[in-house]
C-alpha cells in the first residue's frame, strides 16, 4: 500500500531543534554600512550648526542696525522715526469762548447716565444726556446745547387719564389705553388704540380705534362721543428751561422721550 504523505527532505537536525534561519547566522560580527554611515550623519550635524550660526548672526546683525544710527545722523533718538508734519485741519471739537473768565471753568462735553430721575415730582426712567460747551461760573452750570433722552412711565401718563387707566403698549408704535366711563348711573369699558405725536411740545395720543366690548356698530356709534374721554396730553414737567420735546415713540413700559436745548442752565 503507497504511502499517504510524501516524505519529508532531510533536515540535518534532530528532533526538536530549531533551524537557524535561512541566511545564515546572526552570531558573526556586525555589517559595517552603519559604522560607515556614521561620519555622514556627523557632517550633517556640522552643516546644521553652522547653518544656524549664520542665521543668528544675520538676526543680531538687523538688531543692531535697526537700534543704531549713522555717525553724524540728526535724528534726536535712536530706534524711534522722525515724526513728519501733520497735514490735517484744525481739531472739530469744541473750543473754549475766547470770553471766559477767570472764575470761570470751560468743558467740551459732560454726560449723563441714570436708571431713573425724579424731576417735579415726574419720574423719568433710564435718563441719557449729553451736554456740550458747558460754563461753569457765578451763573451755574450752562449747556451751550442739550440733547436729553428718558422714557416717561406709562403709570405716569395714564393716572392724568383716570383712576381705572391703564397704558400699554399695542405694537406697531401705538398704545392702547384701556379705562371706564361713567355713563347713566353705569361703568363703561372702552379700550382705545392711537398714535402718539409731539405737538406744542407735549405728548399726544388721538385713538385711531375705539372698542367697548359690542357689537362693532355701537361702538362706532359711541365713538365720536368717547373719543375725547381716551385723548390725552402729556407736558413733561420738571425739564430745565429751554429744553424741549422733539420726537416719542411708545416703547414696553413707557414712552421714550426725544429733548434737546440751547444755552441750558443744568444747574443754578
Amino acid at each position: 500500500m503507497p504511502d499517504q504523505y510524501p516524505a519529508q527532505p532531510p533536515t540535518g537536525h534532530a528532533p526538536g531543534e530549531t533551524a537557524p534561519p535561512r541566511g545564515g547566522s546572526h552570531d558573526g560580527p556586525a555589517p559595517t554600512s552603519s559604522r560607515r554611515r556614521l561620519p555622514g550623519r556627523m557632517l550633517d550635524w556640522v552643516i546644521g550648526a553652522l547653518v544656524m550660526l549664520g542665521l543668528l548672526l544675520v538676526a543680531l546683525l538687523l538688531f543692531w542696525l535697526s537700534i543704531t544710527r549713522p555717525v553724524g545722523s540728526t535724528d534726536a533718538t535712536p530706534g524711534v522715526p522722525t515724526p513728519t508734519p501733520s497735514t490735517a485741519g484744525p481739531s472739530a471739537e469744541a473750543t473754549p469762548p475766547p470770553d471766559l473768565a477767570e472764575d470761570e471753568v470751560w468743558l467740551g462735553d459732560i454726560s449723563l447716565n441714570a436708571g431713573s430721575v425724579v424731576a417735579a415730582g415726574t419720574p423719568l426712567l433710564d435718563v441719557v444726556g449729553t451736554g456740550t460747551d458747558v460754563t461753569s461760573g457765578p451763573d451755574g452750570l450752562v449747556a451751550r446745547h442739550l440733547d436729553l433722552t428718558a422714557t416717561v412711565p406709562f403709570d405716569v401718563v395714564a393716572a392724568e387719564i383716570g383712576p381705572d387707566a391703564t397704558l400699554s403698549a399695542a405694537g406697531g408704535g401705538e398704545v392702547r389705553v384701556d379705562t371706564r366711563v361713567e355713563a347713566l348711573g353705569r361703568s363703561l369699558p372702552v379700550g382705545a388704540t392711537g398714535t402718539v405725536t409731539v405737538v406744542g411740545g407735549k405728548l399726544v395720543m388721538v385713538p385711531t380705534s375705539i372698542d367697548i366690548g359690542g357689537p362693532r356698530f355701537i361702538s362706532d356709534l359711541l365713538g365720536v362721543a368717547l373719543r375725547e374721554l381716551v385723548t390725552f396730553e402729556h407736558r413733561i414737567e420738571g425739564l430745565p428751561d429751554g429744553v424741549v420735546l422733539r420726537s416719542v415713540t411708545v416703547v414696553d413700559g413707557g414712552f421714550r422721550a426725544n429733548l434737546t436745548g440751547e444755552d441750558v442752565r443744568l444747574v443754578q
